[in-house]
């Protein structure tokens, strides 16, 4: 989702160079050696990932395989070609259990296999490489691909009843505002780590109700739950909000706020109420 959402925006400025299953598999070095070894390549933007988080529970193996090893081959070829590289990693490599919004140099400590994964793709990338930027992001939502907007949408739409956790709290981020920002952090912004989501923060019960209220649905019924109820099979953290202060403090700017984005979002869909 976020890497076609990426490819888009950078084409109408750069020339971007696409590389993705089945032609480029980043479990492989050679390949992502011989893809990178291209004269017109400047930066290299990491994206591909196992992203399936109650997936990865079930088949770990695979989701270290993507995600760390992965990632390890993208940095080698990077540092290979001398390209610097930014990494797309997430907020599941915090617990949750901090009371206040995870800032990039608080101590990660990821409860599930994806986060883990996750973490340990960021340890490659710092100790293999010096130009290089981090980028950790929560709760995705874009033009393409699944994502919570849709699937509340759908479901919605289908005449079914809501249940939706609200122990959870984070920061929804639209693909298209977290693309603009990767091109002016790799454009501006100094090597390191930088939390980047739409500002304000809520739980997935609340960016649900805010959904069907801009959506004309908030007819259908609506339920919070506990994560205890949800039955999944990953452990999730409760406190995912990601503070900015790398965008502050290199004078980068902030992403609107996510209601805002939101609104954005729906109307490129023709799923705004009017």
């Amino acid at each position: 989702m976020l890497g076609q959402d990426l490819t888009a925006h950078l084409g109408a400025r750069h020339q971007v160079v696409p590389a993705d299953l089945p032609e480029v598999d980043i479990t492989n070095l050679g390949l992502v050696q011989r893809t990178f070894h291209n004269p017109q390549l400047d930066v290299v933007i990491h994206t591909a990932a196992f992203t399936a988080v109650d997936d990865c529970e079930r088949r770990p193996d695979l989701a270290f395989q993507v995600n760390a090893e992965g990632t390890r081959n993208v940095a080698l070829a990077c540092r290979a070609a001398s390209l610097p590289m930014l990494y797309i990693s997430t907020d599941y490599v915090f617990d949750g259990q901090k009371p206040t919004p995870y800032a990039e140099d608080d101590l990660p400590n990821p409860l599930n296999v994806y986060g883990r994964s996750k973490l340990q793709g960021e340890e490659h990338v710092k100790e293999l490489l010096q130009a290089a930027w981090i980028v950790r992001t929560s709760w995705l939502f874009g033009p393409l691909g699944k994502n919570f907007v849709r699937a509340i949408l759908q479901r919605a739409q289908g005449g079914e009843s809501l249940r939706v956790v609200d122990d959870q709290v984070g920061a929804p981020t639209y693909t298209m505002d977290l693309a603009e920002k990767l091109e002016e952090i790799v454009m501006k912004g100094k090597p390191g780590i930088y939390h980047v989501t739409n500002r304000g923060y809520c739980s997935w019960f609340e960016f649900a109700r805010e959904i069907l209220r801009q959506a004309g649905l908030s007819h259908i019924p609506l339920s919070p739950i506990p994560t205890s109820d949800s039955d999944r099979p990953a452990l999730r953290p409760r406190n995912s909000r990601l503070a900015p202060t790398r965008l502050e403090s290199e004078g980068l700017g902030l992403l609107p706020a996510w209601q805002d984005a939101l609104t954005r979002y729906l109307l490129r869909e023709g799923r705004v109420q009017r």
